[in-house]
């Protein structure tokens, strides 16, 4: 899934958000993500029996400044290019939010690559986020959003 989204990415001349390699063959990257299966907080959505998207909650990432109240942070979100336009991510946002909920958790963050067009941030914005605040890793233009349950 990651590795469709970096070739579409890079097709529509965008690879500031995840650059222009593949996850695939990518040591830190592979650590990345089997980091995220160990600890039990990525979830898959499936269309026609086939792997369409995922997310992973959890603690937030050290580079954003810390809740001020318990939460629930989404670590990574990523859709099989595949199925774009089935709103796979969006279901799986909705389905953070409703994890936050059972866990008794008001408040559901998620960062993102604020460059290029900023489509990205206008996405989580539809998908009911609100910006929180901007801010930078290295060069790396990013942005915090929230939404409350």
């Amino acid at each position: 899934m990651f590795d469709s989204a970096v070739a579409w990415l890079v097709s529509q001349g965008r690879t500031g958000q995840w650059g222009s390699s593949p996850f695939t063959g990518n040591d830190k990257r592979t650590r990345q993500v089997t980091g995220w299966l160990e600890l039990g907080d990525m979830r898959i959505a499936e269309l026609d029996g086939r792997p369409a998207g995922c997310v992973v909650v959890g603690a937030a990432h050290d580079y954003v400044a810390p809740a001020t109240e318990p939460e629930l942070y989404v670590q990574a979100l990523v859709t099989d290019r595949r199925y774009a336009g089935h709103g796979v991510g969006r279901a799986l946002l909705d389905w953070a939010v409703a994890e936050a909920g059972r866990r008794g958790v008001g408040l559901v963050r998620v960062d993102c690559y604020a460059g290029d067009d900023g489509r990205l941030v206008a996405y989580y914005e539809s998908c009911g986020f609100t910006r929180a605040a901007p801010f930078t890793v290295g060069e790396w233009p990013g942005m915090l959003l929230h939404r409350r349950l």
